[in-house]
């Protein structure tokens, strides 16, 4: 005999899989450095200051206040348009190789240290993800060396 699923077993179900299919949204600071806030307000408590590019991990988004998430796991509240599209990833292996295309045996085009910013140049495919340093250096790096894909 076949057993049916309560609503209740359904309905969540339904909910874990749907928030497993959600993507992530990661923005960057915009073009000034801004204070992140631990509530969303100005009045809140100031946490720290986020540099200008630094990634973060939307959260949650209400009115003009945005909950993000940093490369450390932190949350804080941020002004929404104090955002840009922007991508940014930080580098979070001791020491990433960026590579002159998608392949472990490419040349070396540069090494960076952890917590070095990069910009995101295009979309990362198959496990690497090409990056541009603020000297304009490009290259590819692994996916998993760097944070805010």
């Amino acid at each position: 005999m076949r057993r049916l699923l309560t609503p209740l077993p359904l309905l969540l179900l339904t909910l874990l899989a749907s928030s497993a299919a959600q993507a992530l949204e990661f923005r960057a600071i915009g073009a000034s450095p801004v204070i992140l806030y631990d509530a969303p307000s100005v009045k809140g408590g100031k946490l720290a200051v986020a540099p200008r590019g630094m990634p973060v991990e939307v959260v949650f988004t209400s009115g003009a206040w945005s909950k993000v998430r940093d490369v450390s796991g932190d949350m804080s509240w941020v002004e929404s348009k104090d955002l840009i599209t922007r991508r940014s990833l930080i580098v979070r292996a001791a020491n990433a190789k960026v590579r002159a295309a998608a392949d472990e045996s490419s040349a070396l085009v540069f090494s960076a240290d952890k917590h070095v910013l990069l910009e995101m140049a295009e979309p990362a495919v198959a496990g690497w993800v090409k990056v541009k340093h603020r000297d304009g250096q490009l290259g590819f790096v692994k996916v998993n060396e760097v944070w805010g894909l």
